[in-house]
């Protein structure tokens, strides 16, 4: 809003989960497998004073003025506008990745927090808590359409369903909130653990009752065969080692967010092909934490017989063309190269003589416009 006077402006904001301070619990050591492999945890409950000071509803909240967010479909779905923001987009001012992945998760841990049913203040409910469990994601997939601009006001719903007897699938649209086109869809899969034992949990009925009712039989990403993503070695053709989590990288749990992993995957892409395409889809199937010591390697192999037909144009040198035009930083010769549109990616952090999973992952890319 605009003051009386015409040249203060003044506005409230909340502060975002991918926006607050570093830091918090201790790390844990010891590890949380999903199907024999490690995935990355949710915080700890906090205490019942950090409850009170953050506000935590204990029912079930229609709207939130200040989130311009709601409860809809029959009270089980969560909608809610957010605004691109300056800092939250790069050079060619779209959104990056890095943008989305965060809006997903804040959206996520908002749907739970007006459910009523938060028990921490980080996605677990009171029966889970009773139980010593917590949620972890084992898989995730994000298609991108469109990379929203600065400025563009987005409408996000997200929503939960069943995955098998005892995991939950989350779901996800990004839509412009005036024309209603869809710039990004989302799904993932999360299951149960204990958290002292880390190991894999049933659902309890307590848990079962809480979150059933609010389950919807509707999927952003209609996947049929979810097909494995393969594991890589060191002898792929890009390899970057001794990456270090910086402090400004590590979530309330003192473990590396989920979405620096896919920033590292990115890093080991050649600098050229990133000029001239964009990322249309991403897949995450996530083996371990990661934490502030860890030193990690990030090996990326692209799929050579991923190249798109349109990649096949033949260069035309004409008189009109310079040379720096054809050969230069942004040239001719680099956007219109045969690459692969496909990469498979994996994130290993050093233990011992060896090397242990963090995440694998597949990318698929588009040309940019």
């Amino acid at each position: 809003t605009t003051l009386s006077s015409g040249t203060i402006y003044h506005s409230r904001v909340l502060i975002r989960c991918s926006s607050s301070e570093r830091g918090g619990q201790q790390r844990s050591n010891a590890a949380v497998r999903v199907n024999g492999a490690a995935a990355p945890l949710l915080a700890p409950a906090t205490d019942g004073r950090e409850r009170s000071r953050q506000n935590i509803p204990t029912e079930k909240q229609a709207e939130d003025p200040f989130r311009q967010a709601q409860i809809v479909e029959g009270g089980v779905r969560y909608q809610q506008t957010v605004v691109v923001r300056s800092y939250e987009v790069g050079p060619d001012r779209t959104a990056t990745l890095e943008t989305i992945l965060n809006l997903l998760q804040e959206t996520a841990l908002n749907h739970v927090w007006m459910s009523g049913l938060l028990g921490d203040g980080f996605g677990a409910t009171h029966g889970m808590i009773k139980s010593n469990l917590i949620w972890v994601v084992s898989r995730m997939h994000v298609q991108v359409d469109h990379y929203p601009l600065w400025g563009d006001v987005l409408e996000i719903d997200t929503w939960v369903g069943s995955s098998g007897k005892n995991g939950m699938r989350r779901d996800w649209l990004i839509r412009g909130r005036g024309s209603g086109n869809i710039y990004v869809r989302a799904t993932s899969t999360w299951v149960m653990m204990n958290k002292n034992t880390r190991r894999l949990s049933k659902m309890p009925e307590e848990v079962r009752g809480e979150i059933s009712p609010w389950f919807i039989d509707r999927h952003a990403i209609h996947e049929e065969a979810t097909e494995k993503i393969i594991k890589l070695d060191s002898n792929a053709k890009h390899v970057d080692s001794d990456l270090k989590p910086k402090r400004s990288d590590l979530d309330m749990n003192q473990h590396v967010n989920n979405v620096k992993y896919v920033r590292w995957m990115l890093e080991t892409i050649p600098d050229q092909f990133l000029q001239h395409h964009q990322l249309s889809s991403i897949i995450l199937e996530y083996r371990k934490e990661c934490g502030s010591s860890d030193v990690v390697q990030s090996i990326c192999q692209p799929d050579e017989y991923s190249v798109s037909p349109s990649e096949n144009v033949s260069m035309v040198r004409g008189p009109s063309l310079l040379p720096e035009v054809i050969n230069g930083h942004h040239s001719l010769a680099g956007a219109l190269q045969q690459w692969p549109t496909k990469y498979t990616h994996l994130l290993q952090l050093k233990a011992g003589e060896g090397y242990e999973e963090i995440v694998r992952g597949r990318t698929t890319w588009k040309k940019k416009l």
